[in-house]
């Protein structure tokens, strides 16, 4: 039974994370997608080892976590443990299968969850108020408003050479959507003549926040690629004009691999003994559940 938003459903959903942050609109057009389902003891509700993205919230009852079929936790509702979704990482660490008489729990697609959580956390900014604007780029100079980027000057000369190389130009006409939020990653792309305008589709807004408009010398699309996450807008060609677009394993090669610097636990630990913070995203219920 899907969920209406009423005000003893968004109070039920406060004591869950991260819901218990969300602002109350969001929070009401979020429970509309939201299924309170009831299982009989032996009901299994995930496998170890599943990807598919759905996201559970033990309501009553209790729940055993078990890997290569031996019960390694139980989760009990109105627990700490049950403030957060069940083996919430993909793949699914453990099966889940319910151990008492029944169980009652909420189930959310994990996509428009993730979407709306960072809907509710960014949606009052702009990407266009924190991005520099670049309107004084000549039409035909978009590889030099590239290089003056501060995120270039890390990028080795071989690389950026072979990154030019490697580039391939896609004309476009206005109204052609280059990438469509939800999708997987697959190139990271530059605007090289025209105009393009980037949205997201929200809870409360399905034909989308308009964020910004993306000019000359602009890129997107790198953050589903360093992420491996799907993409978390739309951009669509407001005029007619053309974008450069690089393959997401040449992007890994040449230009996501010289930004990170890989550190194991161990050096880690001796970063932060020597004055290093660590820096933790998650909301404050999650942190309070899976602190380092």
């Amino acid at each position: 039974m899907e969920l209406s938003g009423t005000p003893s459903e968004l109070a039920l959903l406060r004591s869950f994370a991260p819901f218990d942050g969300m602002k109350p609109e969001n929070l009401a057009a979020l429970a509309r997608k939201i299924v309170r389902r009831q299982a009989p003891a032996g009901r299994l509700l995930f496998a170890e080892g599943d990807t598919e993205k759905q996201t559970y919230y033990l309501l009553s009852g209790t729940v055993d976590l078990l890997r290569e079929g031996e019960v390694v936790g139980t989760v009990r509702s109105g627990t700490p443990k049950a403030k957060v979704p069940l083996a919430h990482t993909l793949p699914r660490p453990y099966s889940a299968v319910a151990t008492s008489n029944q169980i009652e729990y909420l189930q959310v697609d994990g996509d428009f969850l993730d979407i709306a959580v960072t809907w509710d956390q960014t949606g009052s900014y702009h990407v266009a108020e924190l991005k520099p604007a670049q309107e004084n780029v000549a039409s035909d100079d978009w590889m030099t408003a590239l290089l003056e980027t501060k995120a270039f000057h890390k990028v080795p000369p071989a690389n950026i050479q072979a990154v030019f190389m490697r580039l391939q130009r896609r004309d476009h006409r206005a109204g052609d959507v280059i990438i469509k939020q939800g999708e997987q990653g697959d190139y990271f792309y530059i605007v090289v003549k025209g105009l393009c305008v980037v949205t997201r589709e929200t809870p409360i807004n399905k034909n989308g926040v308009k964020l910004a408009e993306l000019r000359v010398g602009d890129t997107f699309g790198e953050e589903a690629l360093v992420s491996d996450a799907r993409r978390n807008a739309t951009v669509t060609m407001a005029t007619d004009g053309a974008v450069m677009r690089l393959g997401k394993d040449d992007f890994r090669e040449l230009l996501k691999e010289p930004f990170l610097q890989w550190i194991d636990w161990p050096q880690a630990v001796r970063a932060v003994a020597a004055g290093a913070q660590w820096l933790d995203v998650r909301p404050p219920s999650e942190f309070e559940q899976y602190r380092l």
